[in-house]
């Protein structure tokens, strides 16, 4: 296959990666002479454009498959709308317009999709909750790329990842000293979230549909925290409730939000697939982060 990555970051240089590996023709592309580095250093092609900005869609090579992993940097919804929603649609009318255009297109999208359900599981059959304008966005998000096989005949998938987590995104500073707070983490290493993107595609899997990208264990904040203490030889960090934490006058109103929320998310589908997670839980993903803190 030739694809390309738009919005070529964390998880899109770890799929370029492994699709170069794996034999297949790649490109990321990025808008910033850093981001272009660092696909070149990843080991292949690299290419100037801007999502947002079709006439620069024209540098980018025809491809047989669109992976859409843009990032905002963790900005507001306005900034959600214009890269995920509007950029999205960009890029489909750019591609759609083609005389080669691409067959398949994958969008990353983020469990956060599914809002609070005090702490039940949730999985791709369950209706969306978003309580957020962010997370509003990335379902508005998640419908164009589902329908782009209908609008654009390009077909769609919706990779939903859970909280990413791997080399230079490991949080051991925060849990080891907390306070922490109670509720669930569900989480999937950057490698698994790269290579089960790489299989759907590989594979020709889950057109039209949504997968959720998450390992096979959602677990306690308190657990991992003392999971994590125990790994590194160090005291147990102090917990607090929500209503604790919810006592924290300087807290802002999307912060209270995050905290009330609580989910367990499957990976049913995923696995139904034949993915095979490298990292199956937290345990095997964090040991390196936790043998390079013994060490040093």
């Amino acid at each position: 296959m030739r694809v390309a990555i738009l919005g070529c970051g964390y998880v899109g240089i770890e799929l370029g990666r492994q699709l170069t590996e794996a034999g297949h023709d790649v490109v990321g592309v990025r808008r910033s002479a850093d981001g272009l580095a660092a696909i070149e250093a990843a080991g292949f092609e690299s290419v100037e454009a801007d999502i947002t900005d079709a006439e620069s869609l024209a540098a980018v090579p025809d491809a047989d498959a669109l992976v859409f992993a843009a990032s905002t940097g963790g900005r507001g919804a306005d900034a959600a709308r214009r890269i995920y929603v509007d950029g999205l649609r960009t890029v489909l009318d750019h591609f759609a317009a083609r005389e080669s255009p691409p067959a398949r297109l994958v969008y990353t999208s983020s469990t956060g999709v599914h809002g609070d359900h005090d702490g039940d599981w949730v999985d791709e059959s369950t209706p969306l909750d978003p309580t957020t304008p962010k997370t509003e966005v990335l379902v508005e998000a998640e419908e164009v790329a589902l329908g782009a096989g209908e609008t654009h005949g390009i077909d769609g998938t919706v990779a939903r990842f859970a909280g990413l987590y791997g080399p230079d995104r490991y949080r051991l500073g925060r849990y080891l000293s907390g306070p922490v707070t109670e509720g669930y983490l569900n989480m999937v290493h950057r490698d698994d979230a790269a290579g089960s993107v790489r299989f759907l595609l590989e594979e020709n899997l889950a057109r039209g549909e949504v997968v959720q990208v998450v390992d096979d264990e959602p677990v306690s904040k308190w657990d991992f925290a003392d999971w994590l203490a125990e790994q590194c030889g160090v005291s147990e960090p102090p917990k607090q409730t929500k209503a604790e934490r919810l006592d924290d006058s300087a807290l802002s109103d999307a912060a209270k939000r995050r905290i009330r929320t609580s989910k367990r998310c499957a990976n049913d589908r995923l696995r139904d697939l034949g993915y095979e997670l490298r990292y199956p839980t937290f345990r095997a993903g964090y040991r390196a982060a936790v043998d390079e803190y013994r060490a040093e």
